[in-house]
């Protein structure tokens, strides 16, 4: 898919895994993951500025620290949106490197860090592997499913959460094939929360549509 057809408004509507396409080897994905029911989880936007709670910033840590658990990814842009998350992922080779023509730049839109944010336990979650199981390890699926996974058991340790579904069970991508797209998509993803009023996924355009997952 080109992103000549790529409107981001719309893109994250339809799963466009390709039949076939080995998404553990080495290149960069767009991935969009949506809270459970559209649930604006994780803070709000005022006056187009996003404002993240307690729980978003967990989203937000867990993000961050997935490079230090799987050695074999790395970040550019991302985004906790007050229900939904944009990021961009990047799966290196053996060797590190990353799929031919692309140019990837390590950015992002918060600094990293060793501890968690203030008011947030930073205790150890049960990790028997630096890979995830379920999907073939190291593929993008396996990524997306520990991030899902470690989001969900550190809110759950918050006694207002305790067993709220908290994902869609599935997630969107879309394959980064050029440094254009990179560009276009990291765009798109630093400037989302001035867009929020428009976002496909905000509930106020949905009050009496379809129910999320």
């Amino acid at each position: 898919m080109s992103l000549s057809g790529f409107d981001p408004k719309i893109h994250h509507r339809h799963s466009i895994r390709l039949q076939g396409f080995d998404y553990s080897r080495a290149g960069a994905y767009f991935v969009t993951i949506v809270t459970h029911g559209r649930e604006c989880l994780f803070g709000e936007i005022v006056d187009g500025e996003l404002k993240l709670n307690r729980f978003g910033e967990i989203v937000k840590w867990e993000w961050l620290e997935l490079p230090k658990r799987l050695h074999y990814i790395e970040f550019g842009a991302f985004m906790v949106m007050p229900n939904h998350f944009h990021g961009i992922l990047i799966i290196r080779d053996t060797v590190g490197a990353t799929r031919p023509g692309l140019t990837v730049t390590r950015a992002g839109n918060a600094p990293s860090s060793t501890m968690p944010p203030d008011g947030i336990d930073g205790s150890p979650l049960p990790d028997k592997s630096s890979q995830p199981h379920g999907p073939q390890p190291a593929s993008l699926g396996a990524v997306i499913a520990k991030f899902k996974s470690r989001v969900t058991k550190r809110l759950w340790k918050i006694p207002s959460m305790h067993g709220k579904p908290i994902w869609q069970r599935n997630y969107f991508e879309h394959i980064i094939r050029n440094d254009r797209e990179m560009e276009r998509i990291r765009h798109y993803i630093e400037t989302n929360p001035s867009a929020w009023m428009e976002d496909d996924e905000n509930p106020l355009k949905h009050l009496s549509g379809r129910p999320g997952e």
